[in-house]
């Protein structure tokens, strides 16, 4: 009996034939193909995730920008309505208290005789003083209401009191006791009016 038969350890391998070595390699590559490839798929899954979650987060970014634009608009038409406000109803309260003033300049004119001669340079004065107050009041978009054979107007006029009149129409003004003022459109103060009604 040979060395090499009695140990097996030092007996030479085997040699296996070119179909055999081809047939392992092939079985080999089909193990592998099918075999899944767990990292890859799940690196694919976490790509599309993060894909996602950075298109919500871009159209959150936009939807906020868009918000924000049209609030800055907001916030700065309302500074220029309140700008254009202030400048044109800051004289409110200091035309208000001149009402007075032309009201007693009116009272004194009517209280003076027309046809006294005495008189005449005294009524000339006050007409000239009302009419430079009214020039004033004029310049600055201070307009009188008047409403003398008009139709009744509740958002300009007050009606003090309704006299029957016949041959007139029902809320006509037929007399101003004291004339009404609008700033700006701005009713200040009402006419204080008297109302015909229809005869009873």
């Amino acid at each position: 009996m040979s060395e090499q038969e009695k140990d097996p350890k030092n007996a030479e391998p085997q040699v296996e034939t070119a179909e055999e070595q081809q047939a392992a390699q092939a079985e080999a590559a089909n193990a592998e193909a099918e075999a899944p490839a767990p990292e890859q798929s799940s690196a694919e899954e976490q790509l599309a995730e993060v894909e996602a979650e950075l298109a919500k987060v871009k159209k959150a970014l936009g939807e906020a920008d868009i918000r924000a634009q049209a609030e800055i608009q907001n916030v700065r038409k309302r500074a220029e309505r309140d700008v254009q406000h202030a400048r044109k109803f800051a004289l409110e309260k200091f035309a208000g208290d001149l009402l007075s003033v032309a009201d007693n300049l009116e009272r004194g004119l009517a209280a003076l005789d027309a046809d006294d001669e005495a008189l005449q340079g005294a009524r000339e004065g006050i007409e000239l003083t009302l009419k430079s107050l009214l020039d004033a009041f004029a310049k600055y978009n201070l307009e009188q209401i008047s409403p003398s054979d008009e139709p009744f107007n509740p958002e300009l006029h007050e009606a003090m009191t309704m006299v029957p009149v016949p041959n007139v129409e029902p809320n006509t003004v037929i007399d101003v006791l004291e004339k009404g003022y609008q700033l700006n459109g701005r009713l200040i103060r009402p006419a204080r009016v008297v109302v015909s009604k229809a005869a009873e």
